[in-house]
């Protein structure tokens, strides 16, 4: 794109930036020691401090915690499957004010995870009750790639627990316009 030439989809966007991506969510389930048994015995992860508690607690841990890479799995939406092709395979609705419906609205339907990078400040342990929010990082200028035109949005979620962060996580995805795969670059 020239220098001079404005972008209006991508101008449209920019008051998203900074601002909250939804509302605040809190998970369904506290932190349990089933859904853990699920998550080690699906990776076969038989770190004891997940499921042996006499191994725990003579750990630094002290007691059962759970594999930090659960951190987002906890506050996932139970999905409703009805509809969930017309959602492009989100498991909800997806809120009107924000730069995904946006852009989906602009023609950007295509959606690309491209991303993710998530930080560990403490283990969860069960019982403990993870609450996120999401916020826009940044959305790029139009970008043009193999799979065609589109922007790259960039979100963090902050998880807590009793109002103490417990970890991030950014999450990065490409929504381009599917009619313009093969573009010239």
């Amino acid at each position: 794109m020239a220098a001079a030439e404005t972008d209006e989809v991508r101008e449209g966007l920019e008051h998203f930036v900074g601002k909250p991506m939804g509302p605040p969510i809190v998970a369904p389930d506290p932190v349990n020691v089933p859904m853990i048994r699920h998550w080690v015995d699906a990776l076969d992860d038989r770190n004891p401090v997940y499921l042996d508690e006499a191994a725990a607690q003579r750990s630094r841990f002290g007691g059962l915690v759970a594999p930090p890479a659960m951190l987002q799995a906890w506050t996932m939406a139970r999905p409703k499957i009805e509809g969930i092709a017309e959602r492009g395979g989100a498991p909800m609705e997806i809120r009107q004010d924000n730069p995904i419906s946006a852009l989906n609205a602009a023609g950007f339907s295509g959606t690309l995870a491209t991303n993710s990078e998530l930080e560990f400040v403490r283990y969860l342990r069960p019982g403990d009750q993870l609450h996120a929010t999401n916020a826009i990082d940044s959305i790029s200028a139009k970008k043009t790639t193999g799979l065609g035109q589109g922007y790259f949005v960039t979100w963090v979620t902050t998880y807590t627990v009793d109002g103490e962060v417990v970890g991030r996580q950014l999450f990065r995805v490409f929504k381009f316009d599917p009619r313009t795969i093969g573009a010239p670059r």
